[in-house]
């Protein structure tokens, strides 16, 4: 891995697709005991998680289980703009349903708190939240609390591996993270 530039600033190599992979395998033994006779439906929320919801829902191929998509939209650059938007809404009935949010990342939590507002008035039987990173440092809503984490990080920027900064590197199969120094 080598270090990226993207608009001016650097980012280093942070965690490695092998480490993403082994760690993904680890979240799908769990959930795949934790849901073996539940059929869960997964919402990815677009477009940052898709690589990881894809992976992690693959990983579980030992649980009937359906996969759908979301798109919310709150990040402009490096940060959040404290203003989440729904682009794109599910099509699918959750009533009584086991529902698995798949997020990119939990920062500030206030992507992840409307949105299980909007889904608990849906009336699934139950709703878990997997996200691929989290950054307890930065977290405002206390009573959010993930389900399955995949990896907790600081309080920096990160691009790759779905992550990006203003639409670009979302295609890299690394995480980086913001080279400060």
């Amino acid at each position: 891995m080598k270090q990226k530039c993207y608009q001016g600033m650097k980012f280093r190599p942070y965690i490695d697709n092998a480490r993403i992979h082994a760690r993904i395998a680890e979240l799908a033994k769990v959930i795949t005991a934790d849901f073996a006779d539940k059929k869960p439906l997964f919402v990815c929320v677009l477009n940052g998680a898709a690589p990881f919801a894809v992976d992690l829902f693959r990983a579980c191929e030992d649980i009937d289980a359906e996969l759908t998509f979301i798109r919310l939209k709150s990040y402009e650059g490096t940060g959040s703009t404290g203003v989440v938007k729904q682009v794109m809404g599910l099509g699918e009935n959750l009533e009584n349903r086991h529902v698995i949010l798949v997020e990119d990342i939990i920062d500030t939590g206030n992507t992840m708190v409307k949105l299980l507002s909007q889904l608990r008035a849906l009336n699934p039987a139950s709703i878990s939240i997997a996200t691929l990173l989290f950054k307890p440092e930065a977290l405002q809503h206390l009573e959010l609390k993930p389900d399955f984490v995949g990896f907790e990080i600081p309080k920096k920027f990160i691009i790759g591996y779905g992550l990006d900064i203003d639409g670009l590197a979302r295609n890299l199969n690394d995480i980086y993270i913001l080279d400060e120094e």
